[in-house]
């Protein structure tokens, strides 16, 4: 029935975090005692004050009606004063606010309206799995440059210069990282910055959708720098450091004729994000910090565990993420190895025996640029950490 199915659908890779939990799920349906490492999910409930804005917006009967395509007014004038307080993103006003159903939206908004056929992106590797695939389905060309363990994964402003052609139309990276939980410092963005101001018609798309899970203390947005907010697209939203994944609320800070075509392509695919999500996000944005940063401490503990379990397993090589909630260890020294007849040939290979052998999730790197790694998400409590790294353990223990 392929054949019945577009050439973009047919050619589109499955996001592997989604297709591993769904994995996941299926055998703890089965009654099989899973522990699921792989979703980038906070496993916090979303902060009181934010649930209680909603059933607000609720009894006031006002949020029930199609919301403005580029959101409501107010949570769009919020996000601008956010991060021009926050991010010293001075020229940031309402205008250049585009609110959508998450930043996975936001990107593709982004990538729909300024790739046409050819066009190539560069993408800092190892990198979030949806970035390819949307690059390519909106005609693009995926280009990588590799950071690795030794520099902590991260790619450097000579490798973007080298990368960059005459088909170059943008350059997008995260930091906070997913899936390395590595921080781009200011003078590491200070010399990005410098190679994309030397090219014409050249952006960055900056994904700082983990800004509020960030252990150094020094958060820089790019956009901030003199000449880059009009070459620059910041993309947030309020899953992470809110805890509000199935919220459903992203936005993007854009030069304003690319936040007019965001709105544009948005008003012809989906609307207006969803009112009473929106009255959430304005809660959680202008409201109280505190639960985010008592979260942010939690996971500062949990990557302490982790890191002193991961440093435990024998051929388990690990850098200390920055931020985010995740571990991206490379796990080459398991590859030629073997257990009760399953051979592991790479990561894809050691992700499925970890699952049927130890019952713990994990995905593999090779769906993040990174085929001799694999991402471990530490949003879970410490009990099933503890567990889920018992467990793994035990079973990279018996491959020989």
């Amino acid at each position: 029935m392929n054949s019945i199915l577009s050439d973009r659908i047919n050619q589109m890779e499955e996001s592997a975090t989604l297709a591993m939990a769904k994995k996941a799920r299926e055998l703890k349906g089965q009654g099989i005692d899973i522990i699921s490492l792989s979703l980038g999910e906070p496993d916090f409930k979303t902060p009181k004050h934010i649930q209680d804005a909603a059933k607000a917006a609720i009894d006031e009967g006002k949020y029930f009606a199609y919301p403005p395509v580029a959101g409501y007014q107010d949570l769009r004038e919020a996000i601008a004063k956010k991060l021009r307080d926050d991010n010293k993103i001075s020229d940031a006003k309402a205008e250049n606010i585009v609110v959508s159903t998450g930043a996975k939206h936001s990107i593709a908004n982004i990538f729909m309206c300024m790739l046409n056929e050819g066009d190539e992106v560069v993408i800092f590797s190892p990198y979030w799995v949806s970035y390819a695939e949307i690059i390519k389905l909106a005609g693009g060309v995926p280009v990588l440059i590799e950071g690795t363990l030794e520099n902590n994964f991260k790619a450097t402003a000579a490798q973007l210069k080298d990368a960059m052609t005459a088909k170059t139309k943008a350059v997008i990276y995260s930091s906070p990282c997913n899936p390395t939980g590595s921080v781009f410092s200011k003078e590491e963005l200070e010399a990005i910055a410098e190679v994309v101001k030397s090219q014409e018609d050249v952006y960055v798309i900056a994904d700082e959708i983990y800004e509020l899970i960030n252990f150094t203390g020094q958060h820089a947005s790019i956009g901030s720098f003199p000449g880059m907010f009009e070459r620059t697209i910041t993309v947030n939203g309020f899953s992470k450091g809110y805890a509000m994944t199935g919220w459903r609320v992203g936005y993007i800070c854009a030069p304003l004729f690319i936040a007019k075509a965001c709105e544009k392509m948005q008003g012809q695919f989906t609307s207006g994000g969803t009112g009473i999500a929106q009255r959430a996000a304005l809660a959680a944005i202008a409201g109280d910090q505190q639960p985010s940063k008592e979260m942010e401490k939690a996971y500062l503990g949990r990557r302490e565990l982790v890191l002193g379990l991961l440093r435990d397993i024998p051929g388990i090589k690990t850098h200390v993420p920055e931020g985010a909630f995740y571990f991206f260890p490379d796990v080459t020294a398991f590859f030629g190895k073997s257990a009760e007849g399953i051979q592991i040939n790479n990561a894809d290979d050691l992700c499925i025996y970890l699952l049927e052998k130890a019952n713990v999730s994990v995905v593999t790197g090779a769906a993040f640029g990174a085929p001799d790694c694999f991402r471990l998400s530490y949003a879970a409590s410490e009990e099933d950490l503890k567990e889920a790294l018992k467990r793994m353990k035990e079973a990279l223990g018996n491959l020989s």
